[in-house]
């Protein structure tokens, strides 16, 4: 998962990127690049780190020029410590193009193979991102074969990328002295959407960095569609898959993407009342009402979700954890001890909300557990009775391989276990997760079009169709942290997408 935007404009682009980035921080941590064109050269800035840190005013002065990509990394496969898979990357020929990358290519491995043996192109980094940067290149160079570059090429080499890559991809690239290309995959797993003012269009991964700049929110890239904007700011855009459907990544919904954003016709914040709304149901059966004496969220996504179930409960909801904001989101940091010691840095407790209350922790999701048991503990800490915990999200039980940092079985505290065993890990009273089927109704009632997600991470099954357990287990070797992970996928079971 990364935050990805492109812009060309009438005007200079760099501080627009900029603030673009800042909207989508939340999409990743770790580095951060922008780069700009202006007669046909390309200037480029980019380093580990927030984007507030990677860009001083030094380096916002050489970012010259009226169109230009930015992204904000979180790194999941290749290595997180490099500042060389830091995006934009870059390729010299044909034209010159720069792109950045929202998501993950689950046949990167056999695309460097094949980019090396037959397309005579060399990778230089473990990232996918520099593989699909090498194949649309590649595509690029044999529609045009050295004749001036048209919008129908791009098209059409577009179509031949959807057809070489899979997994998840939502792409935009600049194209020396043409403009910015952008392009959504086949199942729309990982979003991408396009607005416009004065002069200027924007393309970014969430509405929020649209409406964030004062652009105005215009449509969603559709799955399999490509959009070429030219320098003098005409759009033009094309079909380019086969058999397109959307399918967008549920996790999206439940945690990834802020509350302010709209994502294929779905707003983020009322999917998330959503999921309050089937969760209280839940609670219901499971812990009674009269038991329990204050709902509190684990901030900050899943607040949404716990004050909606406190109303429909007529249970006060207070706000027991206070948040230090300069600690980035726990989840996607990378490593496992990292993760551990920031919770309590990221945390702390308001203790008269805690003592002698039988309290009601409302959280989006619990994925490797190990923040959970820490915030259990504060609670207990803090003077609580009892501690009861509620998921907005259901079990994480499978990898997933699209583009999240949660790919190994071993890692999730959910995979082979029962709630129970699950429940006596973390050390609360009482554990409460949603349902898968409830999930899926609770936001898939927000739009019609939308015939099924991407829930591989809580049902196992991968809209790709193309996963298999050997899969998981090669891609966990290239992910981020994955030389001391030795996953055992002979336990791996994955359900029958038929099913």
């Amino acid at each position: 998962m990364c935050g990805i935007v492109g812009v060309v404009s009438s005007a200079p682009v760099n501080q627009l990127i900029y603030d673009a980035l800042l909207l989508l921080q939340h999409r990743g941590q770790d580095a951060a690049g922008i780069v700009t064109q202006q007669e046909r050269k390309f200037f480029m800035h980019k380093a580990k780190g927030m984007v507030r840190d990677v860009f001083r005013t030094r380096n916002m002065r050489s970012l010259l020029g009226n169109c230009g990509l930015g992204q904000v990394r979180y790194p999941t496969a290749g290595n997180a410590y490099s500042d060389e898979e830091a995006q934009p990357f870059y390729v010299n020929a044909p034209f010159g193009i720069v792109l950045v990358h929202n998501g993950n290519l689950t046949n990167a491995h056999a695309l460097k193979v094949e980019l090396f043996s037959t397309d005579h192109r060399h990778i230089n980094t473990e990232s996918d991102s520099e593989v699909l940067l090498n194949v649309l290149a590649h595509e690029i160079e044999r529609t045009t074969r050295g004749l001036p570059l048209q919008p129908q090429d791009l098209f059409t080499a577009v179509r031949n990328v959807h057809k070489r890559i899979k997994g998840s991809y939502a792409v935009i690239a600049l194209i020396a002295g043409h403009g910015v290309l952008a392009f959504r995959d086949p199942f729309g797993i990982r979003p991408l959407c396009m607005g416009g003012s004065n002069g200027s269009t924007v393309i970014a991964s969430e509405s929020v960095a649209l409406e964030g700049v004062g652009h105005t929110f215009d449509r969603n890239i559709d799955p399999g569609e490509a959009v070429f904007i030219d320098l003098q700011g005409k759009v033009h855009a094309e079909q380019c898959a086969d058999a397109p459907r959307l399918n967008p990544c549920i996790f999206e919904f439940v945690y990834l993407a802020r509350p302010d954003s709209v994502m294929d016709g779905i707003s983020v914040y009322q999917a998330r009342l959503n999921l309050g709304e089937t969760l209280a149901k839940r609670v219901i059966s499971t812990v009674p009402p009269n038991e329990i004496d204050v709902v509190i969220p684990i901030p900050e996504s899943s607040r949404p979700s716990a004050a909606q179930l406190a109303q429909l409960l007529g249970l006060p909801y207070r706000e027991g954890f206070v948040k230090n904001r300069y600690v980035g989101r726990t989840f996607i940091m990378p490593g496992q001890e990292v993760r551990k010691k920031s919770v309590r840095q990221k945390l702390n407790v308001i203790a008269s909300e805690f003592k002698g209350r039988n309290v009601l922790l409302v959280d989006d999701s619990i994925v490797r557990g190990t923040t959970s048991r820490e915030i259990v503990q504060m609670a207990r800490d803090a003077g609580a009775r009892k501690v009861y915990l509620a998921s907005a999200a259901p079990p994480v039980r499978y990898p997933n391989v699209y583009g999240i940092d949660m790919p190994t079985s071993k890692e999730l505290v959910a995979h082979n276990r029962t709630v129970e065993e699950i429940r006596a890990l973390i050390g609360c009273d009482a554990l409460i997760y949603q349902e898968v089927d409830g999930m899926k109704k609770a936001i898939g009632s927000l739009n019609p079009r939308i015939h099924g997600f991407d829930a591989s991470c809580f049902d196992g099954v991968y809209v790709t169709g193309d996963i298999t357990a050997d899969d998981i287990a090669r891609l966990n070797e290239t992910r981020v942290g994955g030389d001391e992970v030795q996953e055992d996928t002979s336990r791996l079971a994955l359900p029958n997408p038929a099913d």
